[in-house]
């Protein structure tokens, strides 16, 4: 759906290219944003399992909702706007109890022992996302066969129970450390990190815990830049992608550039499993998680690059503004053909075979004899095969030439590079975030730290909505600024991520000997536990 809403936007609402780009961001934000109300949700209320089905539905109302909306006899303009605009909102929402759960439900299914096949397992997820995005035209009928497969496997599944009210316990546990070492005079005696101040009143285990969320959240502060650069694809690459040429299966071809991106993935996944990253091993180069995820910012620098040279070169044909459109005439026979229109001469020689000729018009609706017409894009396309003469029935309507346009002379199979790079770093970057974002957080917060990964997506596109309301920039110079700062941002990022000390979440069953419950440690307990810290558990590498 994403693939064309910006379009949706444009040519249904009839909305500007910013105005559009602005909505799109917005709704890209929200999805992204809800996600942490659907893990609050999961892990203090209904469990991952029923979150999953119950959001499902309210995801499929929303489609409903929006698809009523863009039906065209469905009342007016106004309406068709309020019931998009109510079908986003519930698509957003219902998504929002789904990304968070569903990739944290899966990787309970694995034992500690098992973190290859967790690793397999995410790659194959994501894989699986992909493949529905490339056959989204049918997504919606299938969203409620699936819901039946995934109840159906209900008895074969592992089952965490809820464990309360995790984000209400971190953030009184956080206040309460606050109000206490705000309280103590400077003469108390210090302590190693200002979590500790809450040890009067909460377990050391939920202390240690909040530290390993906070260590990884912090680490995520400069991955919005990257979703800001890869969520484009369906906005400001879109636009870029309808001022080039097309040709004659511009339908196919369009549609076939707009799932590029999933088909890339389905390709690359097994391509970067089985063969990249092993290379890189046999190279004896360490590839943590870290290391993936910074090659995958740069990657994605390089397509805002690539498509920085497209948009420089290629010959622009900017949409037609209300009451004008952009007549293409193509000539497919052996002979000459004279396009008349009654009582104006526009072309005044014959199209000699195989020529195409444009001109742009000031007209509200055109129609064609003898020929085959289409309309893509404000743009009237006549094909003529088989007649040696056309005219064009105006309606009584004013007809006035404008000007003739030379066609886009850039293909948009040049697009290609640029999803070839993005995707690649997408395999880099965020199947690799989604693995440690689960792998680095503790049992009961697993869908919290999924819920701030997503929310990473949702600064992201925030940063988009800014810069395209704001900037005022051409076109090239926007993916040039965006290509930069990503490289500025993946340089921070690498050097947090060398500091960063991988942590087994799961040796704190190993570690505390005590009750998960809310209770305050006794001090004969607390004198056993100690100066417990993230350093004593086991470690693996930096970056």
């Amino acid at each position: 759906m994403k693939a064309v809403l910006t379009l949706y936007f444009i040519h249904y609402l009839h909305w500007d290219k910013n105005l559009s780009t602005a909505v799109y961001h917005a709704f890209s934000s929200l999805c992204y944003f809800t996600p942490l109300l659907g893990a609050v949700i999961a892990d203090s209320w209904l469990g991952k399992f029923r979150t999953v089905i119950y959001l499902s539905i309210v995801y499929v109302i929303g489609h409903v909702v929006k698809s009523v909306g863009a039906i065209p006899d469905v009342g007016d303009s106004t309406v068709h706007v309020v019931l998009s605009m109510l079908g986003l909102v519930l698509i957003a929402f219902g998504t929002g109890g789904i990304k968070p759960c569903v990739a944290a439900f899966g990787g309970d299914q694995f034992d500690e022992e098992h973190t290859e096949e967790r690793r397999k397992f995410f790659s194959i997820f994501y894989m699986s996302i992909n493949a529905g995005s490339v056959l989204w035209k049918n997504g919606r009928n299938l969203v409620i066969p699936v819901d039946l497969v995934f109840i159906a496997g209900s008895g074969l599944y592992k089952k965490s129970p809820p464990e309360g009210n995790v984000l209400v316990r971190v953030c009184k546990c956080i206040g309460f450390a606050i109000r206490n070492r705000w309280n103590n005079s400077k003469k108390s005696p210090k302590r190693s990190h200002w979590l500790d101040w809450a040890e009067e009143k909460y377990p050391k285990r939920l202390i240690q815990e909040i530290k390993m969320v906070f260590r990884v959240l912090v680490l995520y502060i400069p991955l919005p830049m990257f979703w800001a650069l890869f969520d484009q694809q369906g906005s400001r690459w879109t636009l870029q992608a309808t001022r080039m040429n097309m040709d004659f299966v511009m339908g196919v071809c369009f549609c076939v550039v707009k799932m590029l991106n999933a088909l890339l993935i389905l390709v690359f996944i097994p391509i970067f499993d089985m063969g990249v990253y092993p290379l890189i091993g046999l190279c004896r180069i360490k590839l943590t998680p870290l290391k993936k995820m910074a090659a995958g910012m740069i990657l994605a620098a390089l397509a805002f690059c690539a498509a920085t040279v497209v948009e420089i070169n290629k010959s622009v044909v900017e949409p037609p503004p209300a009451k004008e459109s952009l007549v293409q005439v193509y000539n497919l026979m052996d002979s000459e053909v004279t396009v008349q229109f009654p009582g104006h001469t526009v072309f005044s020689d014959p199209l000699k075979s195989y020529e195409v000729t444009s001109l742009q018009y000031r007209q509200t609706l055109i129609t064609f004899y003898d020929v085959y017409t289409f309309n893509v894009f404000s743009v009237y396309i006549t094909i003529i095969h088989y007649c040696s003469k056309v005219w064009l029935n105006y309606n009584g309507l004013t007809f006035k030439k404008m000007e003739d346009i030379q066609a886009n002379n850039i293909h948009i199979a040049w697009q290609v590079p640029q999803y070839v790079f993005i995707t690649a770093g997408e395999v880099m970057f965020s199947i690799t975030g989604l693995e440690f974002s689960y792998s680095q957080a503790p049992a009961s917060m697993k869908s919290v730290l999924q819920a701030g990964w997503l929310m990473t997506v949702a600064f992201g596109n925030v940063i988009v909505l800014i810069v395209a309301e704001g900037a005022g920039m051409e076109q090239w110079t926007e993916f040039l600024l965006f290509a930069g700062l990503l490289v500025a941002v993946s340089i921070i990022f690498s050097i947090m991520a060398y500091f960063y000390t991988y942590v087994d979440p799961d040796q704190l069953d190993k570690i505390f000997r005590e009750d998960t419950d809310d209770e305050k440690v006794e001090s004969s307990d607390g004198k056993k536990n100690e100066a417990v810290s993230l350093t004593d558990m086991p470690k693996q590498t930096k970056m």
